[in-house]
């Protein structure tokens, strides 16, 4: 991945407060738009972004009483670094495996180092 895009995605201010709020939780967009004070359809496309990167992992799908199914993600950012060296723009991430809360596995820790 790009990492003028990855950097410029992290430091994003709403997607620094969904990868805070949905770390060490899971979260549906709509409570984290709530929580958070983010617009909703603003919420859904970064959600979206960030699926995408795979910087969230969708942890379980939920029905509602309404019939609704609705995807509860949860951020795999454990730790994120944008700096510069050696002239080159470089981006490295600590990525947390999600894992199911019931499994009580240990957490794989996953270093990616994105350069270009």
């Amino acid at each position: 991945m790009d990492p003028a895009y990855l950097s410029k995605l992290i430091t994003d201010e709403y997607v620094m407060k969904i990868l805070t709020a949905c770390y060490g939780k899971s979260m549906s967009t709509q409570q984290l738009s709530l929580k958070l004070d983010i617009p909703i359809a603003v919420c859904y496309r970064k959600m979206k972004e960030l699926s995408a990167a795979n910087l969230v992992e969708c942890e379980d799908k939920i029905l509602t009483k309404k019939g609704k199914w609705v995807q509860l993600f949860r951020s795999k950012v454990k730790n994120a670094y944008v700096f510069i060296e050696n002239g080159k723009l470089r981006v490295r991430m600590e990525l947390s495996e999600v894992t199911m809360p019931e499994y009580e596995e240990e957490i794989q820790i996953l270093n990616d180092t994105l350069t270009h």
